[in-house]
């Protein structure tokens, strides 16, 4: 099943088919942990349809309960009230929002400022990264095939953030590199099924992967991730460790190919280890920093000590390998209190 929704996020990367329109319970699920950063601040949720979009929704009907300042939405080439256009239209608008002004607190039309853009509404074009950066947080879905873009273009501005992509771009060392300098982690509401909004014409072979209510099309993924840099209890929650190493060396066998130990489940790493050990990408959804230390990630065939971390003692596939055979993406850490 797994294997079957991690191939619907490679066939939308691959067909660039990314309007995954995200529901009100999810982003509702993981704001709440993070009320407390969004007061006096300026929300902009780019890469969105401003008008029917549920971030807009979320942060226009919580406005006042959260403490902003501003809202900023755009979307891409869109015009028209319909979710899910196909961008014919070369211009795009954005909507802000400051706030109730007649005191019954809903985001009345009236209140919201409609401005029409001169370009198509895009993340990288100038308009957008004007209204970039007057943003203190964003807060969106970003295209899943343009994630690495997207989160650069984050950081070169220095902005804080929440956003939505698959597990995979752990793997990403662009992105990767950020988890390991603690300029990214993982969000709290990971893993498991989403259902997103699609366009009638996505082709979604899976059927139990579809369903359609009220006539709105709906695509499910698993593997979907909340990544952020805004802090979060989470992170700081240690990983329950009850294993042992010692006595059970034969669950745990050393790589061919590196001086470390294979953990194939994060609930196995072990308590009375501290040497060297490869655990599945899953890992960064529990990593505290302060009980463990991220030393790299093996994933590709070509060695790359940057990202791995440590010395390849292989000849040439660099991907962590037991008796000959790949062992996947293994990020490698140390436990710090050891």
């Amino acid at each position: 099943m797994a294997k079957s929704l991690n191939n619907n996020l490679k066939k939308a990367k691959a067909g660039k088919n990314d309007e995954f329109y995200t529901e009100l319970t999810d982003i509702e699920k993981e704001l709440r942990h993070y009320k407390d950063h969004f007061k006096g601040k300026t929300v902009f949720c780019n890469c969105d349809d401003p008008r029917i979009s549920n971030f807009f929704h979320y942060f226009s009907y919580n406005f006042e309960a959260l403490g902003l300042k501003k809202l900023i939405t755009t979307c891409y080439k869109n015009q028209n009230r319909d979710l899910f256009t196909e961008h014919k239209s070369e211009s795009a608008i954005y909507l802000e929002y400051t706030g109730d002004k007649n005191g019954d607190r809903i985001p009345n039309p009236e209140e919201i400022g409609i401005v029409h853009l001169k370009g198509d509404g895009d993340f990288r074009s100038p308009e957008s990264v004007e209204l970039l950066k007057q943003a203190d947080i964003v807060v969106t879905n970003p295209p899943f095939s343009l994630f690495r873009e997207y989160v650069e273009q984050l950081i070169e501005h220095d902005k804080k953030f929440l956003i939505i992509g698959n597990q995979n771009v752990i793997t990403y060392k662009e992105i990767f590199k950020l988890i390991k300098e603690n300029k990214l982690w993982a969000g709290v509401d990971n893993g498991g099924t989403k259902w997103f909004k699609v366009p009638d014409h996505y082709d979604i072979a899976t059927e139990t992967r579809i369903k359609t209510e009220n006539g709105q099309k709906y695509f499910s993924m698993g593997s979907v991730f909340w990544f952020t840099n805004l802090d979060n209890r989470k992170r700081h929650e240690d990983i329950i460790l009850y294993k042992t190493y010692y006595g059970n060396e034969s669950e745990y066998p050393t790589y061919d190919n590196y001086d470390a130990i294979e953990v194939n489940k994060v609930a196995n790493i072990p308590t009375d280890f501290k040497g060297v050990m490869g655990v599945p990408i899953t890992f960064i959804d529990k990593y505290n920093p302060n009980q463990f230390e991220i030393l790299g990630m093996a994933s590709s065939a070509g060695y790359n000590s940057e990202v791995v971390g440590m010395p390849f003692l292989g000849e040439k596939d660099a991907r962590p390998l037991i008796e000959g055979k790949n062992t996947f993406a293994r990020v490698i850490i140390k436990n710090k209190r050891i």
